[in-house]
């Protein structure tokens, strides 16, 4: 499992950079509340996606059941802004649903890491 937090961590990192990119676009367009909410969810959760493989890495929760909440992380906080973000610039979503799902998908990564934490480690 040591390839996963790292590719973990290198998606975090592009999470972050392109949360900035949003905030700067969301500073200079007109009615870009969207790119705001999109780059805010990118924002928090690649912290909490290196907060998330740095626990791991130190043993504090329990190594696989983190790996799941840092990927849920990423793929819920990407679908969020990635819907988003579509809706800004394209007049439509990725999918229906696609950020609610997003947001749910974050709401269980979040409660996934407080198992995480909970579970015995091996």
């Amino acid at each position: 499992m040591s390839g996963l937090p790292r590719l973990l961590t290198g998606l975090a990192a592009i999470m972050g950079g392109c949360g900035v990119i949003l905030a700067a676009a969301a500073a200079h367009l007109p009615d870009a509340a969207r790119l705001g909410a999109a780059s805010s969810m990118l924002l928090f959760h690649a912290t909490a996606v290196l907060a998330t493989v740095a626990l791991v890495d130190s043993t504090v929760v329990h190594a696989r059941i983190g790996v799941a909440a840092a990927a849920g992380f990423v793929i819920a906080a990407s679908l969020f802004a990635g819907d988003l973000t579509a809706r800004q610039y394209a007049g439509h979503g990725l999918f229906p649903m696609a950020a609610p799902t997003g947001g749910t998908l974050l709401i269980l990564s979040w409660l996934v890491l407080a198992v995480a934490a909970a579970w015995p480690k091996r």
